[in-house]
């Protein structure tokens, strides 16, 4: 009964991480570059994988605007590090 406990508690954690991954990615983006349209805002909504977007954020935190951010939200699922000119910090 506890490992299934722990499996819960777990599983919990994990989600309310990935909510809360989403919720500071879309602030990112409102801060940067005002508000997020719908279409993005609900793909970020429907990402289950914390590492892509904990890279998103990473992302969101250094392109210069916001095509170069969609092109990256675009590939998201097969990206895996961020490089080149455009990431430079302003």
């Amino acid at each position: 009964m506890n490992a299934n406990y722990n499996n819960q508690f777990e599983e919990q954690f994990r989600e309310f991480a990935l909510e809360t991954d989403k919720e500071d990615l879309l602030a990112i983006l409102r801060i940067r570059f005002g508000e997020v349209p719908p279409n993005a805002k609900a793909f970020i909504m429907k990402m289950s994988d914390a590492t892509s977007l904990e890279r998103l954020i990473l992302v969101a935190s250094n392109v210069p605007d916001w095509k170069s951010f969609l092109n990256e939200l675009q590939e998201s699922v097969n990206a895996f590090r961020i490089a080149g000119e455009q990431y430079r910090p302003v």
